[in-house]
């Protein structure tokens, strides 16, 4: 059974509404004020919930001259800011413990990176926060190991739990998606979310960071969307050219009421 949980004043699982999840990569002061009203828009016109997300700081680049973030007390600020200004729940990433308690005292969900998912400390100090949790699948794991992480949360108190697919490797530099991970997540009875920025990256593409195909984000959320899921998440930009980070995986701002529209009806028909 797909038991909906809370996050903030939100609600996701079985029987609720499409829950987006949408930012973008790293969170810039004249980008997240625009990506947010019109998040807000999206909230207002279609039948979903939403959440922004934003990074205060992204340990995994690929390079040591790769752009990181704002910080953690900066970004927690501007996260707040949105938050109190929009009425949206907010979302970030964590990569270290210490973080785990800092950013529940800001945000509504706490986000564990991919290559982090199998980290038992930093799970258990994300659950310890009352927070939900959101666990993206490691692109070196079965969906059926997600199972263990599932336990892992669980066994500390985490109740309101998220899994995400967004991708597993395929040889180097290449990301597939089998969508059959979708559904075997979900029979851990929790709801499952479709990054569809992730799915498209291109890791190490450029040599010196990572590529991506954004042509291909509208597809694979679709296939998502006609398999099932409870949540869909995506990196969302005005001008993803001028995104320090992903901005080859994003989806342009422009794009994306159309696209919620489009997997909508996709939704209605599917069941």
């Amino acid at each position: 059974m797909n038991n909906p949980i809370q996050i903030g004043n939100d609600h996701c699982g079985k029987g609720e509404k499409l829950l987006l999840i949408a930012g973008p990569c790293v969170l810039q002061e004249e980008f997240n004020g625009i990506i947010a009203d019109r998040l807000v828009r999206l909230k207002n016109r279609f039948p979903i919930n939403v959440i922004f997300k934003g990074s205060f700081d992204k340990a995994n680049r690929t390079s040591i001259d790769a752009y990181r973030g704002v910080g953690m007390e900066r970004g927690l600020a501007m996260l707040d800011e949105i938050k109190q200004r929009t009425g949206l729940s907010v979302t970030t990433d964590i990569h270290e413990s210490y973080q785990a308690e800092l950013a529940a005292q800001v945000c509504d969900l706490l986000q564990i990176p991919a290559f982090l998912a199998r980290q038992t400390d930093l799970l258990v100090a994300a659950a310890s926060t009352g927070r939900a949790v959101h666990v993206k699948k490691g692109q070196f794991l079965a969906p059926s190991d997600m199972q263990n992480v599932v336990r892992k949360l669980e066994s500390s108190g985490c109740r309101n739990i998220l899994l995400c697919e967004r991708g597993t490797f395929f040889g180097y530099g290449r990301l597939v998606n089998d969508m059959q991970s979708l559904v075997i997540m979900r029979d851990f009875g929790v709801p499952v979310c479709f990054d569809a920025t992730h799915s498209v990256q291109e890791p190490g593409g450029l040599g010196h960071a990572t590529g991506g195909n954004c042509r291909m984000i509208e597809p694979l959320a679709r296939a998502a969307v006609a398999v099932g899921i409870d949540a869909l998440f995506l990196e969302t930009h005005p001008e993803p050219d001028k995104s320090p980070s992903d901005g080859a995986n994003m989806l342009p701002l422009d794009r994306l009421e159309t696209f919620i529209e489009q997997l909508l009806k996709i939704r209605a028909v599917s069941g």
